[in-house]
């Protein structure tokens, strides 16, 4: 019982680190270092309750939640301020349209509080209903239809004009 219930955890977790890891990018503004972290932190916290993943209708959107909320914990640390450099090395070429667009939205993201990082994240790149991410940051509704307002529009401030030169024809 308890092989195959390691199993079935070994599956789970290789089958969905990848997008944890892409989403824990996002959430990190592009930090990979601290994305492996977050998602090594999440695999962990999810093999010592997995005896109750069988409760849980959605494994896959627990896990998504364990991983924000131990993204939101880590940026109330003191120690989540510390960074060697704000500057991205080796830059991709110019001609390469799709990563310099990459590049400036993850600069922007970055530029964001951990919690507009979050909804905008969750809202807009896993695809959340207002009530699921109200959920998974513990917050209300209007809580996050309000954060996710004024983090668009600090993105939009904060981009300006810059995307119209990304856009393809």
């Amino acid at each position: 019982m308890r092989q195959a219930r390691a199993d079935e955890y070994a599956e789970f977790a290789a089958a969905r680190a990848g997008h944890l890891y892409r989403s824990a990018c996002l959430l990190t503004a592009g930090d990979t270092h601290l994305a492996e972290d977050l998602v090594q932190e999440t695999l962990g916290r999810l093999y010592i309750g997995w005896h109750r993943m069988a409760r849980v209708g959605n494994p896959a959107g627990y896990a998504q939640t364990v991983l924000t909320r131990t993204f939101l914990a880590h940026q109330r640390r003191r120690s989540s301020t510390e960074r060697s450099t704000d500057v991205f090395p080796d830059l991709a070429d110019a001609g390469d349209g799709d990563a310099s667009l990459r590049l400036t939205l993850l600069e922007a993201l970055a530029r964001l509080p951990a919690k507009d990082r979050a909804v905008v994240v969750l809202r807009y790149w896993e695809d959340r209903s207002v009530e699921e991410t109200a959920d998974v940051m513990n917050a209300s509704s209007a809580a996050v239809r309000t954060r996710c307002t004024r983090a668009l529009g600090r993105l939009r401030e904060l981009l300006g004009n810059d995307l119209g030169e990304y856009a393809s024809p």
